[in-house]
This record gives C-alpha cells, structure tokens and sequence, in this order.
C-alpha cells in the first residue's frame, strides 16, 4: 500500500482507542507450510474436537485425519504422483474434505467442478487441468460423467455416496425410503469407503511451498472462456492467515456456515480452510438449505458459539427476508459473530436490514480467484465506510493505475478512477497454460508482481476504494461469475444461432441477470421464439449460465473493427433504462 494512504505510520491499521478492541497489523509474517501441513498442524492440537457437522452426522479432527491418511496413501498406491491432478466433482461433504487434505499431502494438484455443469463444462475442465483423477458423487456420474469419460483423460476413477459418511442405520432407512440419492458407476471405478481400508502409510513428499501447485482453479480471468488460475500451498496458506488477523475474534471451537460450495475459491479459504487453521467446525450443507432450516440450526447453537457467516448478498438478503416475515420465531440475536458477503457488492438496505434483524456486523469483502481470493473486506468496528471495499488485508499493498497504460498511479478523489492493481502474497503464479494473458494479468512494478484486475474504481485519503466498473465485463448473478463470452459460445451452439451478444442487467434481487441478443439464421427466421430457445438454453447449461431474456434482432453492433459493443445493447435495453431512471 502506498504510504500517503496509511491511517498512522505504525504498523497498525486499527488502535484500540478508534473502536477496535485489538490492534490489527499491516504487515505479517507468512508460514512457508503446505495445506496437509496446515491441516496436521490443527488436527494434532484437537484430535478429540469436533471438525465437521453434515447431514446430522459428525466427525473430530482425529477421524478426519486418520481417513486423510489412509485416503493419501491409497491414492499413492495406486500410482498419483507429485504434480498429477485430481478433479472433484462433490458437493460440500466430508469427502470433499478428505480428498482436499489428501491429495495436499502428496503434492497432487486439486481441482475442484461445479457439481451443476453440464457435461461438456466439465470436459473443458478436465482437459484444461489435465485431470489424471476424479472423484465424483454417484448420482451424478450417468448425467455428468458417463457422456464425457472416454475424450477426458482420465485414468483412475473414484465414487463415494452422498451418505457414506451416515451411521448405518440412517443408510439403510435413506436408501428404503428413497431419500439418499444414488446412480450407477462403471465397473473400473473405486469406492472412496475401499480406498479408505488402507493402512496409512503416507509417503514423504518433498513440496516447495511457495512454487508447489496446490490447486487449478477455474475463473474467466479479464477476458474470455474460464481457464486455471495456478495457486500454490504458499498462496492458499498465506490468504488464511491474512483472513485470521481481519477475523481476530475467532476462537478454537468457532463454527463456520459451510453453504458456500468448496470448489469456489472464496469458500475454500474462507470456510474450509479458515476453520481449519482455526481448530473450528463446520456445519456443511451439500445445497444451500431453507432459510427457516438454517435459521434453526443458527438459532439453536450455544451461547457461547462463536458463529461466522460468509456468503453472496443474495444469502444475507433471505435470511432477512425471513426473519421479517416471520417475527419472533427465531432468536438469532448474538448468534452470529461476524458475516461478510463477497462474489459480488454488498447495498447498504440489505446490510441494514440484515443487521438490524440478526444483530450481527456484516461487511463487504473484495477478491478475486487469482488471490487465493481475498484482497480486503470492510470494518467490524469504529467507523465503518460503507459502499467501500475497505481496507487491504495485512501483506497486502494496492494502488490504482491509470486505465489506459496503467504506467502511472492515479491520486486519491471520486474523480479520478484508476484500474485496482494489488500486491501480496496471496497472488497466484498464473494461469495454466496461458503465458501471454499471464503476462497481461500480472506485471512488474517497482520491484513487486502487481495483479491487474481489471476493476475499476477511485481510492480515497483514507485508503479505501469504492468499486465504479469492470473491465471484464462479468455478469455477477446471484453471487456466480458468469462470463459473456462463454454464454455466446453455449448460446452459439443452437443450430439456429448466427450471431449472439450476451451482456449483464440490472436486477434488484439477483445482482445482474444475463440477457442475449440473437441473430438467428436467414432460414431459421420465425421457426423459433425465444421461449423455446430459453428452455433449450436450460436443457444444455447450468442454471445460472441460462439467460433470463432472449432477444432476437437483425444486426448486432459493433466497432470498425469488428467488436462487439455489448454495453450500447444493454444501455438501450427497457430494463437498463428503468433501473437507471432513464
């Protein structure tokens, strides 16, 4: 952080005397450990508590760890190496957990999927990482696995069932009454519950932290179809540790609302790997569950809980929805310790309203996957900025760079907008394969690597940035990143399509909604409405990538050369107008 923007010129952001009750460091040292490192770590110092709550079942530290080990040495038996990559197509689980923390022991890379990609998502996936594993929930192997297997590459195949991890008792009464989801696997593959008869033996790896891959994952980047960021052990660490110092608070013993899905980088920091070093638990939801099923479960907990919610504005905006609508039913006052909602920007009548009917702070927080992804998040106490950013977390510096060149540094003020540029130790090494957006994303400035982000926004005295715009012009949809380009390339591939410009609308619930201008076919004119496209839309997507509206035109417009002017489609668009009050 440039020095001009420091609060003082002590290596504090915050004294006691402005409001905190501790003092919260700039500047921090880093642990040069891997994520299995981490996890030991934690797991020796509270073998007997409780790691994880999921579908009424628990585990300790001690079970967690024992099947991480056997799990690891049996992925080592059967062949995984050091810088081989394992895909998990899973929802939130234990297994999830498991596989994580194992394959972080070997050194093999980790890559998470979206459970809801459509097959050929999931190819992209699979061929960009190089995936030589995968394990996938049985219930989704027919739709999302069986279609694809043969063009993936991958070689050693594992499946495990939403319920394995239930008592026995609760199994068999699923399975009778149809309520555990199943479907059939191939005859090659292994059951995650046989791999874990393995007597541990984990192998001695030797892994660099701070070059050593820990995981792949997937983001649109600044521009174009979603490709691998490359984040080591250092990096994935490190941004815990930087989330620990803003969260001081938090004790051993603190729960962490696992709804967030674990493949995403912001629930992998801040919820898996956050209650990790922090000797938590997490109550863990496969799917985001009904507000009056969470709010329970929120309402239920110990006086003495230490509860940290994390999530997009969408999960803050229901729950006080809820809460309004059904007064007195639930107590969650005091409940909840801290919330911060990313993936997305926080409106101050959701923040009021929320904390207002909970009694819990919530702030903004701001990041991106190429940071591991947290960069900054707003204040717990004294004066809080709201509509901000807020501050960079310790290790972190950040500037804003002129838009054009981005050679020289704009000064504080509204008026002067500027690209955030930030520096730490949380920046990933790059993308995957992609040396020149690589070089396009991260640059050499003043003896640091700089992340470009592409967001637009202005700083003011105090060091805060306000957010304007984005240079990638990503749909934020319910707190998913939706990428325009993807969507056109899908839409594309109707057999009625020519042309197609997808860009973000304003939506007072969902953040943006997608709509696409199509330009269908000299002869397939008047042979399909937009309807009908929409569910065929729906037929070969996942959810939050179908657009909401279709509109067919007769020219899409674009510049002398030949780009495609999204933003002059939207501007012109009914529903732009009236959000704007055009």
């Amino acid at each position: 952080m440039d020095q001009r923007f420091y609060v003082d010129e002590s290596n504090v952001w915050f004294k006691a005397e402005s409001g905190w009750p501790q003092e919260v460091p700039k500047n921090i040292d880093f642990p040069r450990m891997t994520l299995g490192e981490m996890f030991d770590e934690t797991a020796n110092q509270h073998l007997n508590d409780r790691l994880g709550w999921f579908l009424d079942s628990w585990m300790t530290y001690g079970e967690m760890k024992g099947h991480i080990d056997a799990l690891a040495t049996a992925f080592h038996n059967h062949g995984l190496r050091k810088g081989d990559v394992m895909a998990l197509l899973l929802p939130n689980s234990f297994q999830y957990i498991m596989c994580y923390f194992a394959c972080a022991k070997l050194g093999i890379i980790i890559s998470g999927v979206n459970p809801t990609y459509k097959p050929g998502e999931i190819l992209h996936q699979l061929k960009t990482v190089n995936a030589k594993g995968l394990v996938v929930l049985d219930a989704l192997y027919a739709t999302a696995i069986e279609p694809i297997i043969s063009q993936s590459g991958v070689e050693f195949l594992v499946h495990t069932n939403v319920a394995d991890f239930l008592p026995p008792i609760k199994q068999v009464l699923g399975k009778l009454l149809k309520k555990i989801p199943a479907g059939p696997v191939p005859r090659h593959s292994i059951a995650l519950k046989a791999l874990l008869k393995t007597r541990p033996n984990v192998p001695q790896v030797e892994i660099n932290p701070e070059e050593d891959t820990a995981t792949y994952i997937m983001t649109g980047g600044t521009t174009g179809v979603p490709k691998a960021a490359v984040l080591t052990h250092f990096n994935c660490v490190s941004n815990v540790v930087q989330s620990l110092a803003w969260l001081y608070e938090l004790k051993p013993g603190l729960c962490n609302l696992a709804i967030l899905p674990f493949y995403h980088s912001f629930a992998m920091t801040t919820i898996l790997n956050i209650t990790v070093r922090a000797g938590g638990w997490m109550m863990i939801f496969p799917r985001p569950p009904a507000m009056d099923e969470l709010c329970h479960r929120v309402a239920t907990l110990g006086e003495d809980q230490n509860t940290i919610f994390l999530g997009a504005e969408i999960l803050f905006q229901k729950m006080a929805d809820y809460m309004e609508a059904n007064p007195g039913k639930y107590d969650l006052s005091n409940k909840l310790l801290h919330c911060i909602s990313g993936a997305g920007p926080l409106h101050r009548p959701v923040q009021e309203k929320f904390e207002r009917l909970t009694n819990a702070k919530l702030v903004e927080g701001y990041g991106l996957t190429e940071a591991s992804p947290v960069v900054s998040a707003g204040q717990f106490y004294g004066e809080r900025e709201i509509g901000t950013i807020g501050l960079p977390f310790p290790g972190t510096d950040w500037k804003l760079m002129d838009t054009e060149t981005t050679t020289h540094q704009v000064e504080p003020g509204e008026e002067n907008i500027g690209e955030l540029c930030i520096a730490g130790p949380q920046v990933m090494k790059g993308y995957l394969n992609r040396p020149a957006e690589t070089a396009d994303t991260i640059r050499e400035m003043d003896g640091k690597l700089w992340l470009l982000t592409g967001d637009l926004g202005f700083i003011n005295e105090k060091g805060s940035v306000t957010l304007r715009d984005r240079k990638k012009q990503l749909i934020k949809y319910k707190g998913y990143s939706v990428f325009p380009k993807e969507v056109e390339e899908l839409v594309g591939g109707h057999p009625m399509v020519n042309e197609v410009a997808v860009h973000g609308l304003p939506d007072p619930e969902a953040g943006e909604i997608i709509k696409a201008w199509v330009v269908l076919r000299a002869d397939s004119k008047g042979k399909v409405t937009p309807e009908e496209m929409i569910a065929w839309a729906k037929e070969n997507m996942t959810h939050y990538k179908v657009p909401r509206h279709i509109e067919f035109i007769e020219d899409i417009p674009k510049t002398p050369v030949g780009k495609v002017l999204r933003r002059e489609l939207a501007e012109a668009d009914p529903i732009y107008k009236k959000y704007k009050g055009a």
